[in-house]
């Protein structure tokens, strides 16, 4: 009998990784556990009236970088999806435009170097004065830094204020004053102790990354620029085609058997406790959020256990809109709202400009309104009915105030993700190195993998299920 591998959790990344192991040239026995009945976790796309797509979750991925292009060559070139791949290519103008609602408009960020060297509302001085100051300030002495505190230090108290305040907002629906720069953008936090520059080391480390792996639809997505991509029935085509995928190289799915412990034996190998059955692994991988894997270790990790309890997630309401007949007062991807304009407003994706095609028959105009932040957690667990209604009321006032769009919309989908965005706080990176030495220390067959460590974005997570199987299965490096 071979080894046995289980994986935990049937999100993207748990998917990844069964995905790997499977294809390995001896392969494991794989198990992947699930505690809901759906596999592809946050990654959920929606059917409307007339054939409409509404994505509850992300809506597009970035094909940039050596990650980006392992996630086209993965999704698209081994599962067979390519005549589904919908890319918004660099001349678009959902790559070119995105926007900041602020003082109660919408302001286009400044590209190219003409939008640089003029003023740029909401910006009061052009934007060329923050990288001047920037390629002068100093290198920071600390090993962390939160967001807002690196991008004041370079770049002055407006871009920290409005644009990362924002962006922090859009990508993990966390405050700029709490997250870690080091964790949440390690790219800019390595281009400053490297160049000193956060703009030099961006400039000069771009070129330097080893070529990623290429096939047609990579070389095309060079070529062509594509900010972001989708797939005609939406992104949930990918967990679809990897859980068929799956199946036929006899990974064993286990859907609806949530895990209730793990404990390890004599032998030195798992026993997995579900409802009512348990399993045997010489090796775990958790695709859990950390704080839930933090709740099922056995009491010889209970350090473990406590470090995994603190990474800690927020959650985000999720509005999609359809408007018949409606028109949207700018084109672009869509717009970030700063938290001094609106503490529950992170921002609107404009779906219908990204991709059409998911309009349906007759086409409707697609927004989708996210809501978090603090607002969100201040309103705590309410009745569920009420705060559905609260959140879709929310949402219409502002597609209305920010957008004009102030007929009723024609359908309209809301739903709250509990816990869905794992946050990197101050300190996150020492964290886990403490769980890394851990296992290390204790040789504990136990590889983490998913959200709550390093990328909450589709290709991080992919990677991230990359990883754990390389190393599940001894060939990869430790994480």
């Amino acid at each position: 009998m071979g080894r046995t591998v289980v994986v935990l959790g049937g999100g993207i990344s748990g998917l990844a990784a069964s995905y790997h192991l499977s294809r390995a040239p001896r392969p494991p026995r794989v198990v992947l556990v699930e505690g809901s009945e759906r596999l592809g976790g946050w990654i959920r796309s929606v059917r409307g009236p007339g054939g409409a797509v509404f994505e509850l979750g992300p809506r597009g991925i970035r094909p940039a970088g050596a990650l980006g292009a392992r996630t086209l060559l993965l999704q698209v070139s081994e599962l067979g999806l390519d005549s589904e791949v919908l890319p918004v290519r660099g001349d678009h103008p959902a790559a070119r435009n995105r926007f900041l609602y602020v003082g109660g408009a919408l302001h286009a960020l400044p590209s190219g170097l003409r939008g640089l060297l003029r003023p740029s509302p909401p910006f009061s001085k052009p934007l060329f004065w923050a990288g001047l100051r920037e390629l002068t300030a100093p290198r920071g002495k600390d090993p962390d830094e939160t967001v807002h505190s690196f991008a004041e230090r370079r770049l002055g108290p407006e871009v920290a204020s409005l644009a990362m305040d924002s962006l922090c907002r859009g990508v993990f629906a966390g405050s700029s004053r709490e997250l870690s720069v080091r964790s949440c953008f390690p790219s800019l936090f390595q281009a400053e102790q490297t160049h000193r520059s956060v703009l030099l080391g961006l400039l000069l480390g771009a070129g330097r990354s080893a070529p990623p792996p290429g096939s047609a639809l990579v070389r095309q997505a060079r070529a062509e620029r594509w900010s972001q991509w989708s797939l005609r029935g939406g992104l949930e085509m990918l967990p679809q085609a990897l859980t068929a995928h799956l199946t036929r190289r006899g990974v064993a799915v286990l859907r609806g058997q949530p895990v209730s412990g793990l404990s390890l034996q004599a032998d030195g190998r798992w026993k997995v406790s579900l409802g009512d059955r348990c399993l045997e692994a010489d090796h775990v991988i958790s695709a859990v959020p950390a704080s839930v894997l933090s709740k099922l270790l056995p009491a010889e990790a209970a350090p473990l256990a406590r470090v995994l309890g603190t990474i800690a997630a927020v959650s985000v309401a999720v509005v999609n809109l359809q408007y018949r007949g409606a028109r949207l007062p700018v084109q672009g991807f869509g717009h970030l709202v700063p938290s001094s304009e609106d503490p529950g407003i992170l921002g609107v994706v404009y779906d219908s400009v990204a991709f059409p095609e998911q309009d349906g028959s007759p086409p409707g105009l697609r927004v989708t309104v996210m809501l978090g932040g603090s607002w969100l957690q201040t309103l705590g667990t309410g009745g569920c009915a009420s705060s559905q209604e609260l959140f879709q009321q929310k949402a219409q006032e502002a597609a209305a105030t920010q957008l004009g769009l102030s007929a009723p919309p024609s359908h309209c989908l809301v739903h709250l993700h509990k816990n869905c965005i794992p946050q990197y706080t101050l300190g996150h990176w020492k964290k886990l190195e403490s769980a890394a030495r851990f296992l290390a220390a204790h040789r504990l067959p136990l590889t983490l993998a998913g959200a709550s460590y390093e990328g909450v974005a589709v290709n991080d997570c992919i990677e991230s299920g990359r990883r754990a199987a390389a190393q599940a299965l001894g060939t990869g490096p430790d994480r």
